[in-house]
């Protein structure tokens, strides 16, 4: 394949919603948010401010994977929501009571793309975190104990002529994994695995997505909270969970994942427009042990045009909760088990002669110095998914540039866990819906 890696990627393609049971709202990568990024010092060049961005993003996305893999441990160990006892009503419990000692067993990881959506009545718009690693959505609000900042004013409930608390009896608040009661209000508690965490009321309040209201959606209003959520107000849960958005909306939704690298923005659609013509769908596969994750068969990937010697069974999802392979918006880098990645990226080598070679950087074992070079061909990469579809990533989903001088890394990890991630580096370009109803999740090229 033929790739002008050097240049600009940008995806320029229109995506039409004609049905009126639809509705979207914009997606953008976290970096376009103004605060987003912590960088040490702004004396360095813009070599190294790139370089140091991309390593702020590859440490967030480490810290999301190990809190993955702690939530798989937990729930593998049979903890479930099932496991907590009822809270007892008119129970009086303060923030700080309602942690519990395998916290960091549950943390989720922070998401890497953003979405608006207006809170509340009349609207509050705001940025939050789109994660489908995520079911409970919150956001920060007055009065505020501890907040980090965002981008924009704190929601305020007192404001708002729709928004309702959850009593410590109420159904819903039984769904909470981390729970409490303080004068029959419910209270919630989730953390993260970067250190992150939200602690507050558990209300119903309405959501207007680009203009269209949706009432009653269940969310946190965080009172305590702390984090890398800077400049989002909070996070939107798109997770199969039986709290997340979609699961309450009882309807599919899509996303296209803008250029990590580039600007602009795509739609995340919920409703009968979610689905464009020409999907390719794969079944989406379930954990019996923790019902958050979209989990996808993956048969196996090419490299060339060529089908690797990788067995079918490196990807497979277990009954036990072991293995599989998670398609997720908040992991950056695609990791595969030990062995397929070694085969993997073994294979790109040796068909990537012509690429001078440039060592490592941060989680990228395989890197290529290409600076200077207007254009390169590179081996193809394929992923063959269940039901036969086959992505085809373009080469700026796999080689990926870590700094401004032409140095590009292979962008694909190894984790020495029994299950594997499909990360949004690699889902880029590609509009992916969930369709949990008809149990699948479809592929659509070109439709951002």
């Amino acid at each position: 394949m033929r790739s002008e890696l050097l240049a600009e990627s940008r995806v320029s393609s229109s995506f039409g919603v004609n049905s009126t049971n639809s509705w979207s709202v914009q997606v953008l990568h976290r970096d376009e948010l103004s605060g987003s990024t912590n960088l040490k010092t702004e004396s360095i060049t813009e070599n190294d401010k790139f370089a140091e961005l991309l390593s702020q993003r590859l440490t967030r996305d480490s810290a999301r994977v190990k809190a993955i893999e702690e939530m798989l441990e937990v729930a593998k160990a049979g903890a479930n929501t099932a496991d907590w006892e009822p809270v007892k009503k008119e129970e009086s419990l303060s923030q700080e009571e309602i942690s519990s000692p395998i916290v960091s067993g549950l943390s989720q990881g922070s998401g890497e793309y953003f979405t608006r959506i207006g809170v509340g009545s009349p609207p509050s718009d705001a940025y939050f975190v789109m994660d489908t690693g995520s079911d409970l959505s919150w956001t920060q609000c007055q009065p505020c104990a501890s907040c980090y900042k965002q981008s924009d004013p704190l929601f305020n409930p007192a404001g708002s002529s729709t928004y309702k608390s959850i009593s410590c009896s109420d159904s819903l608040c039984s769904q909470l994994l981390i729970r409490g009661c303080r004068a029959n209000q419910c209270l919630y508690q989730v953390s993260y695995g970067d250190g992150s965490f939200t602690v507050g009321d558990f209300a119903v309040e309405t959501l207007t997505f680009s203009g269209s209201q949706v009432e009653r959606v269940a969310l946190g209003c965080g009172h305590n909270n702390e984090g890398l959520f800077i400049g989002a107000s909070g996070l939107l849960g798109l997770g199969a969970g039986q709290l997340s958005v979609p699961t309450q909306l009882r309807l599919p939704f899509s996303y296209c994942l803008a250029d990590r690298f580039g600007t602009g923005s795509s739609p995340l659609i919920f409703g009968g427009g979610a689905i464009p013509r020409g999907s390719v769908f794969s079944p989406l596969l379930r954990n019996p042990r923790l019902g958050t994750f979209y989990y996808v068969g993956l048969e196996g990937i090419s490299v060339g045009g060529t089908r690797l010697s990788i067995s079918p069974a490196e990807f497979s999802l277990q009954s036990t909760g072991n293995g599989g392979v998670i398609l997720d918006s908040g992991t950056s880098i695609t990791r595969l088990v030990a062995s397929a990645y070694a085969t993997l990226r073994d294979s790109f080598n040796a068909r990537a002669t012509n690429l001078p070679t440039a060592g490592s950087f941060s989680l990228f074992d395989t890197c290529y110095a290409l600076g200077g070079m207007q254009s390169v061909d590179v081996p193809t990469v394929d992923l063959h998914l269940t039901g036969g579809v086959t992505l085809q990533l373009p080469a700026a989903n796999y080689l990926i540039p870590v700094d401004k001088l032409g140095t590009y890394c292979f962008g694909f990890a190894g984790t020495n866990s029994d299950f594997s991630i499909i990360g949004n580096m690699q889902q880029q370009g590609y509009r992916i819906s969930f369709d949990r109803a008809a149990g699948r999740v479809g592929f659509a090229g070109n439709q951002c």
